[in-house]
C-alpha cells in the first residue's frame, strides 16, 4: 500500500507543478522517476517516449501507467495515472467556470505569457536530455535531421513523421540483422 500512495503523491506532484504537457514534463518525470526514485532507467524513459509518442494518449498519464503497473501492476497503474490526471482535472474545471472573468485580468495574461516562455525552455530541455542517451551514429544523425527538416520546414504532421520514424527503424534493424545472420553463415562456411 505504501508504494501505491508514493506513486500516487509521485505522479500528483508532477501533475501538478509541471506546465505545459508533454515534452515540457520530461525532465520533471526523468528526475523523478529514474534519478530519484530509480523506478525506470534512461532506456526505459527513452522507450516510455517513444512509446508515448506512438500511441494515442499523454505523455504523462502514459508515464504513469508504465511506471505504475511495473512498480505494483494494475493498481500501481491506476493510481499513478490518477494522481497525474488530478492537478489538471482540478484546474482546468475551475478554469473552465471562471474562464471568462479569468482572462480580464491583466495579471494572468502575464502570467501565462511567461509560462509559455519556460514551456518552451522546458522542451529544449527535454530534447537536450533525450539526445544524451540518443544512440550516436551516422544513421540516427540522419533521421533526425530528416525529422527536424520534415517537422520544421516542410510542416508535415507529427503522426507522419512518427510511423515514418516507425518503419525505418523496423526496415533498418531488418537490415542489419541479414547482414549479420549472411556474414555469421559466410563465416561458418570457412
Amino acid at each position: 500500500m505504501k508504494e501505491i500512495l508514493t506513486l500516487f503523491f509521485t505522479f500528483l506532484k508532477i501533475g501538478a507543478f509541471t506546465f505545459g504537457g508533454g515534452y515540457a514534463m520530461i525532465p520533471l518525470i526523468q528526475h523523478e522517476m529514474v534519478e530519484k526514485k530509480k523506478w525506470i532507467t534512461n532506456e526505459e524513459m527513452m522507450d516510455i517516449i517513444a512509446i508515448a509518442e506512438s500511441t494515442p494518449g499523454v505523455l504523462a498519464v502514459n508515464s504513469a501507467t508504465f511506471v505504475g503497473y511495473k512498480i505494483r501492476k494494475f493498481w500501481g497503474s491506476f493510481f499513478a495515472t490518477l494522481g497525474v490526471i488530478l492537478p489538471s482535472m482540478i484546474i482546468i474545471t475551475i478554469i473552465a467556470i471562471f474562464f471568462e472573468d479569468f482572462l480580464q485580468y491583466e495579471y494572468v495574461i502575464y502570467a501565462f505569457r511567461g509560462i509559455r516562455a519556460c514551456v518552451a525552455a522546458l522542451i529544449f530541455h527535454a530534447a537536450l536530455r533525450i539526445a544524451k542517451h540518443f544512440p550516436k551514429t551516422a544513421f540516427s544523425y540522419i533521421l533526425i535531421a530528416v525529422a527536424l527538416v520534415a517537422s520544421i520546414i516542410l510542416q508535415i504532421k507529427t503522426t507522419y513523421i512518427i510511423i515514418f520514424g516507425l518503419v525505418i527503424g523496423i526496415v533498418s534493424q531488418m537490415i542489419i540483422l541479414k547482414i549479420k545472420e549472411k556474414k555469421s553463415t559466410k563465416e561458418e562456411k570457412l
